[in-house]
């Protein structure tokens, strides 16, 4: 019998059972994860029994996709809202356990087909793409504003005014995004284990970015595991318990990556209004807080608290240690200003994707007899967004010159044969 046809019967096992089992586990975990945050958040006070929907809608969000807020205030009243956010504990949860799941039944293979992993990813599309309908058919409620005891009140009482606001989701793209976003997340899992089996037309391309994949994926990962500890140390010695656990199983790699990109020089704007906030520390609502649009980046930062340049040193320290691995786990013919190259590349599209996925757009308002937002109870408003072409090139440079440090440090431990074995 053939090592072809061996390898096909092997792969043949990798079922539709297999990719349930991944697709399941994915959707069991980030549920979990978002129920945990949000009821940590005081979610489960919500009326009308609408807990699960909230859950179906974030969900929905940390895999990219849209949901829309709409409302009914009768004629003489009106609401409008907007919400782009992405809770990236959700995300991160549901990328881990998808990721092993796909990758764990093809830990025996030194070589797959391409028509081999395309088939087995399409298993798992599959059944995502039915998973994503249920939940984009699930988010979806109506709640009912109640305008007080004062005057406000007493207009609604008067003209018969229930204002209501709803949320829902926009299934063809959230169906298109979510797709997206799987494809994003099964090809990572390829690029960035080192025993995952590829196409042999794409083993050439093996030793240049498997190794800064790997490290800038781990990278973000320290950077998380760092917010962590330091969520948890808040939490332990300045009270507030319950929020700060909300921070930590919704929005804890938004604030650490968020942090990650300022400390490399990178400059966003924001603003937050109203009666919500950003789920992160004090330091940045008191910055962000202001009238007009704000500067976020170390210097509006120190004006409020001078520890905020240890982001600097934190950040050196731990993409010189990304460069190190890196150039550990490379083949010994590569020169050091190649590895370099291959560090900023990698890095410029990991800061990429944090200012794509942690940029913030909420709004909510109400209005009534064509009177505008009727105070902060009733309207607010949550903005940030990256300074993106500056915060591409900072990351080009850092990648640069860590790259380079780095590889001149492993120079002395890296193994003639690296990752060609």
């Amino acid at each position: 019998m053939s090592s072809r046809t061996l390898s096909d019967q092997a792969f043949s096992r990798h079922g539709w059972a297999q990719a349930l089992v991944a697709v399941l586990g994915g959707l069991i975990a980030m549920g979990v994860v978002a129920a945990l945050g949000l009821w940590a958040a005081g979610a489960t006070d919500l009326p009308d029994g609408s807990f699960p929907q909230v859950i179906a809608a974030t969900v929905v969000t940390a895999v990219g996709g849209t949901v829309e807020l709409s409302g009914d205030a009768g004629a003489l009243a009106g609401t409008e809202g907007g919400l782009s956010v992405v809770p990236l504990s959700v995300t991160l949860t549901g990328a881990l356990v998808i990721g092993w799941g796909f990758l764990r039944p093809l830990r025996h293979r030194a070589v797959a087909g391409a028509p081999e992993l395309a088939g087995w990813a399409a298993r798992i599309a599959a059944l995502w793409l039915l998973a994503l309908l249920a939940l984009a058919l699930t988010a979806r409620h109506t709640f009912e504003i109640s305008l007080g005891d004062e005057t406000l009140g007493d207009l609604g009482d008067l003209f018969g005014i229930t204002p209501e606001v709803g949320f829902s989701t926009d299934v063809p793209s959230t169906v298109l995004i979510g797709l997206v976003w799987l494809a994003g997340v099964l090809v990572l899992a390829l690029l960035v284990s080192r025993g995952a089996p590829l196409p042999g037309r794409l083993l050439r391309l093996q030793p240049s970015v498997r190794p800064a994949a790997h490290a800038v994926v781990r990278l973000l990962l320290a950077c998380v595991v760092i917010g962590l500890v330091v969520a948890l140390a808040v939490a332990a010695t300045r009270g507030h318990p319950a929020e700060t656990f909300a921070v930590i199983l919704l929005g804890l790699p938004n604030v650490a990556w968020l942090a990650l990109t300022i400390g490399l020089g990178a400059t966003w704007d924001g603003r937050v209004n109203g009666p919500f906030g950003l789920p992160m520390p004090r330091v940045l609502d008191e910055v962000l807080r202001t009238p007009d649009v704000s500067t976020l980046n170390l210097g509006t930062l120190a004006e409020h608290d001078g520890r905020v340049w240890w982001l600097v040193v934190v950040d050196a320290v731990l993409l010189l240690a990304a460069a190190f691995a890196m150039a550990a786990l490379s083949p010994a013919r590569i020169r050091a200003w190649q590895h370099a190259v291959h560090l900023a590349v990698a890095l410029a599209l990991a800061v990429l994707m944090v200012c794509l996925m942690v940029r913030i757009d909420a709004r909510i308002g109400l209005s009534v007899l064509g009177i505008g937002d009727l105070g902060e109870g009733f309207s607010g408003q949550v903005l940030l967004r990256p300074r993106l072409w500056s915060t591409l090139g900072l990351a080009l440079l850092w990648g640069l010159v860590t790259g380079f440090a780095g590889a001149l440090l492993a120079r002395g431990v890296r193994r003639r044969g690296g990752t060609d074995r």
